[in-house]
This record gives structure tokens, sequence and C-alpha cells, in this order.
């Protein structure tokens, strides 16, 4: 045994001239996941958001017709291949390193964050209820005040609702 092999960790193969692995970031042809095991559930929510576009607008284009001339058999067969060409293409997108290491570092920083506790969360959402209808009670009786005013001064020929109508 060699002291250069003596150097490298049991178990692991000794890195040639060749570079890290593609597990390890490095290229290693078009269909390997750059970064694979980083980011695991910002790159799950992303591909989820996706497929419902995808989905979305495959639905789209079969509930419009947009094909007329097209039988249903070529219907589903041009919605599959603009499927599999949307396919690639967020593929291609989300493999990207700029993006999947945008990625990366979205799902970090979401580990770094302190969520609220749900007392809290209840406790915010009342008070925001509360001042929302406090402010449509505020507006309503304001509208009310404007509205006898411009019909009393005759801009409004309609009256308030609460006012007497003379026959």
């Amino acid at each position: 045994m060699t002291t250069a092999d003596k150097s490298e960790p049991p178990g692991k193969p000794p890195k040639g001239p060749e570079g890290p692995s593609p597990s390890e970031g490095g290229s290693g042809g078009y269909f390997t996941i750059y970064k694979k095991g980083q980011g695991y559930w910002t790159r799950m929510g992303t591909v989820s958001a996706i497929s419902l576009i995808g989905i979305a607008f495959a639905h789209f284009l079969y509930e419009e017709r947009l094909f007329f001339n097209l039988s249903e058999m070529q219907i589903y067969g041009v919605i599959a291949v603009l499927g599999a060409l949307y396919a690639g293409f967020a593929y291609h997108m989300l493999n990207k390193p700029s993006n999947v290491d945008f990625l990366i570092s979205t799902d970090s920083e979401m580990k770094r964050v302190n969520w609220t506790s749900q007392k809290d969360l209840v406790g915010s959402t009342r008070v925001v209820i509360a001042f929302v209808f406090i402010m449509a009670c505020v507006l309503f009786i304001y509208d009310l005040f404007f509205q006898t005013v411009f019909y009393l001064v005759g801009v409004l020929k309609t009256p308030p609702p609460f006012f007497p109508v003379k026959h």
C-alpha cells in the first residue's frame, strides 16, 4: 500500500483528476441532479407548484378546445407532447446551478425563521379582524353622512336609506 492510498478515508474511492463526483456538485451528465441532498423541501415545493401549473394548463387546453379540427386522441397527443416539452424545460430550469443554489439558500433561510406560536397567531388574527370590522363600521357611517349631505344639497336624487320618503 502506497502513501497516497493511506491518505484517502476508508470506503471512499480516491478522487482523480476528474474532480468531485456528481453527488458532490460536479457535472456528471445532463440527467444528474445538481447538489442532490440539499434544499429538499424547497425543491419539492417548487416541483409541486410547477406540476400544478402544468396540469392547469393541460386542463385549459382540453376544456377550451383550442385545436378545433383535431379528434379526441389527437388533442391528447398534443397535450402529451406539450406536457413533455414543459417537463423537460422545468427539469432543465430546476437543475440549473444558479437556480439550485437559490433554492438551497432559501431552504436554509427558512430553517432560521422564528415561527410564531399558535397562541400569538390567533391573538393577532383576532386583532386584525376586529380592526377591519371597526373600520368597516366607521366607513359605513361616513358614507351615510356624506350621502345625507349630498342629498340635502341636491347633488344626489336618491335619498339615504333612513330618510323618510315624501310622496
